[in-house]
Formats: structure tokens, C-alpha cells, sequence
């Protein structure tokens, strides 16, 4: 079948004006991932789990998620975008006042799945694909890493915010720091469902025009295995968020509340900090490069972590990955836009990052496998990490190395 792309409709104002909201939207419930994913666990310990059935919630979370994500990449663009954003903010404020009012496993778990709890401040949630899609169809096609740059730049300093948010709970001794976080994250919630209450017609898909590649169709075999080698990197990177390297550090430095939301405030300012190098990476290098050089760096910082002595070197070492980590983030997002047809983005953004969240419900029952065994001081989780996500990049150069493979170098 011949692929007709058609030209983006020209922004206007309207569209720049969602393009914020999107935006807004994702900074607002990512503060309070980045609050409640420093202290859920040891929230979770407090209310008597053990770390199996830690690890068991958020493999459940995850494939809420999964769930989630694949009803809006076959769903959202009939039932209307915007509603199924909403929908998904209302889910979201049920699940953070089910864990900020209820102890009882049983219904934690079934808040885990129907919501959006992430154990980390990526967001490999329903709001992704649907978002991703909006912002690519709102922005022209030439800034597309700079608006996905600034999607994620203003997400990572909202995650440096609830690492402090959380920091400071921590310190509070009057009411459990995890409890106040869900609270927190409820209201949050509702600002994001207001924010998207705002989001005006110009965000629904466009018809299709005859020739166009239509949703219902397969999406190009080059869609199919870059989603594969996401869920390498996304069962990768399981193995390392926020939740599980604070329960490591503590574990193995004995590092407290504080210690810890101090150090993830850093992390996500740092991630949040270097994401304004993307743009001009991609526009000089390609978005593969940019995609690949600082990926493949920050793994091998991740690679030395088990060495480090103490706590203080753990975290330089977590900072300076931290700074080059994210660079790959919206070249990846723009990547996946400039690869199918307009049509297809909303079934492209949602198939990626269903593959990143599938991956990414295997990993905590995994990590928590290696957490509890005699290997957790030795930093298993973030070896096996490691190695993989360099397994990601390597694959991801083999496939898409040829210049015709790397769609807009100029982005």
C-alpha cells in the first residue's frame, strides 16, 4: 500500500494554546508521581507488605497501564481524544484517594490497575500516546523535538518537585509522608482533568483522506520493531526507576526519606536541565545520534553504581547519569511522529509505549526477585539493567543506522 503523508495543518492559535494544556497537564500529575514514587514502598513496608507483594502492586500498576494504553491507541481517536483524557484523570484521582485513605492490599492492588500509580516519574501511562499524538498534530513537523523537549523538560521539573515535595513529608512526623502524598496526587489529578476540560476541538484526528493510511490499518513493520526494542529498554529501565533504586539505596546505605528526595530532586533537575540539549543535537546530529550517544553513556555510569563505597558516590554517580539520561526522550518521540503517516500517530505513540509498559510489568516482579535474594548488595537489578539497555542501543543502531532510516535529521 502506498503511504500518502499529508502536510500538518498550519498551528495556530488556538493549537498552540492545547499544545500548553498538554503540557500543563503532564507536569501537573507528574509532581505527584515524582512524590508518591519516592514513598511508596516504604509506605507499602509500613502498612505491612511484604517486598514480594511490593513488587507484585506495581507489576500490577504497570499493567493497568498496558491495559489502558492499548483501549486508547484502538479507541481514543473514535471515542474523541480529549474525553478519553479525562477519563483517565478520573482514574487517576480515584486511585490516589484509594491509596491515601485504604490499607487494604486487595483494594490497593485493584486502585494500581484501574488508575495510573507509577512507580517513576516517566510516564509510561494512558495520557502518553494520546498526548504525544495532539502535540505532533498541533506543532509542524520542523519543531516537533522542541515541542516534545519542552513536554519533557517541563515533566522532569515537575518530577524534581515532587522528590522535594516528598523530602519534605519525610520530615514531617505527624501523619505518614506516603499517605500526604496521595493526597496530594488526587488534587493534582483534578488539575489535570480541569486542565484537559479546556482542550478545544482542533486536538480530535483529522478525517482521513482516501489515499491516507488509516488507524485501522498495520502500521509499517519498521513501527512494529521499534516498539520491540523499546520494550527492551522500558524492561530495562523497570529494572532501575525511582521506586527501586530509593529501596536499594536504603537497603544498601542505609539512605533516609530525606536523603533520598533530596537526591531524586537532583536527578530529575539534572534529567530536566539536559533535555534543552536536544533540539540542537538533533538538528546537527540526526535524532538517531541524539537518541543513541547519550543513552548509551548514562548506561554505563548505571553499570558502575553496585561499585560505588558509599552513598555519597552512589549519588554522584546517579546525578551524572541523570544528566545525560532524558537527552534521548523527545528525539524518541519525535522520532516515532516522523515515521508514519499523521494519522497513524495516535496508534504509533500508543503501540510504542503499550510495548514500553508490557515490558515494564515484568520488571518489578523481577527486580524484587533479585531484591530479595542474596545478590541485592551486589546491585544485580542495575547490572542486568545496564546490560540491556545497551543491548537496545546497539539494536537500535543496527536497524536504523542507514541515513534513509533517520527520518528528520533537521528536527
Amino acid at each position: 500500500m502506498t503511504e500518502t503523508i499529508r502536510p500538518p495543518r498550519p498551528a495556530n492559535d488556538g493549537a498552540c494554546a492545547d499544545a500548553r494544556r498538554v503540557v500543563l497537564a503532564r507536569g501537573l500529575r507528574t509532581v505527584g508521581y515524582g512524590a508518591t514514587s519516592v514513598l511508596l514502598a516504604g509506605m507499602l513496608l509500613e502498612d505491612g507488605c511484604a517486598p514480594a507483594q511490593i513488587g507484585l502492586l506495581i507489576a500490577v500498576a504497570a499493567a493497568g497501564s498496558v491495559v489502558a494504553s492499548m483501549l486508547m491507541g484502538a479507541f481514543a481517536d473514535r471515542f474523541g481524544r480529549r474525553r478519553a483524557l479525562l477519563a483517565s484523570a478520573a482514574l487517576m484521582a480515584t486511585a490516589g484517594a484509594m491509596f491515601a485513605a485504604c490499607e487494604s492490599y486487595p483494594l490497593l492492588l485493584l486502585a494500581a490497575f484501574v488508575g495510573t500509580v507509577s512507580p517513576s516519574t516517566n510516564d509510561n501511562t494512558p495520557f502518553s500516546g494520546v498526548e504525544q499524538a495532539i502535540l505532533a498534530q498541533t506543532t509542524p513537523d520542523p519543531q516537533h523535538t522542541r515541542v516534545f523537549t519542552a513536554y519533557n523538560f517541563i515533566a522532569l521539573l515537575a518530577g524534581a518537585l515532587g522528590g522535594l515535595i516528598a523530602a519534605a513529608l519525610g520530615r514531617q512526623g505527624f501523619v505518614s509522608a506516603g499517605d500526604l502524598a496521595f493526597c496530594l496526587y488526587t488534587v493534582l489529578a483534578a488539575g489535570t482533568f480541569a486542565v484537559c476540560w479546556r482542550l478545544s476541538p482542533d486536538i480530535e484526528p483529522p478525517p482521513a483522506a482516501p489515499l491516507e493510511v488509516r488507524v485501522a490499518n498495520p502500521l509499517p513493520a519498521r513501527v512494529r520493531w521499534l516498539a520491540g526494542l523499546f520494550a527492551v529498554d522500558a524492561f530495562a529501565g523497570g529494572l532501575a526507576v525511582q521506586t527501586m533504586l530509593a529501596w536499594w539505596l536504603h537497603h544498601r546505605f542505609d539512605a533516609t526519606p530525606t536523603q533520598l528526595g533530596l537526591l531524586f530532586f537532583g536527578t530529575n533537575l539534572l534529567s530536566a536541565m539536559s533535555l534543552l540539549a536536544a533540539p540542537a543535537l538533533a538538528a546537527r546530529h540526526g535524532l538517531l545520534q541524539t537518541m543513541l550517544v547519550p543513552h548509551a553513556t548514562a548506561n554505563v555510569l548505571l553499570l558502575c553504581l553496585p561499585l560505588a563505597s558509599g552513598f555519597g558516590l552512589a549519588a554522584t554517580l546517579l546525578l551524572a547519569r541523570h544528566a545525560l539520561s532524558k537527552i534521548d526522550v523527545p528525539a524518541r518521540q519525535a522520532f516515532v511522529a516522523a515515521i508514519v503517516a499523521p494519522v497513524q500517530r495516535t496508534a504509533a505513540a500508543s503501540l510504542t509505549s503499550v510495548a514500553r509498559s508490557v515490558a515494564a510489568c515484568a520488571s518489578p516482579v523481577a527486580c524484587t526477585a533479585l531484591l530479595s535474594s542474596p545478590v541485592l548488595a551486589a546491585g544485580a537489578p542495575l547490572v542486568i539493567a545496564g546490560v540491556l539497555s545497551m543491548s537496545y542501543d546497539a539494536g537500535l543502531w543496527a536497524a536504523f543506522r542507514q541515513p534513509a532510516t533517520d527520518p528528520s535529521a533537521g528536527q
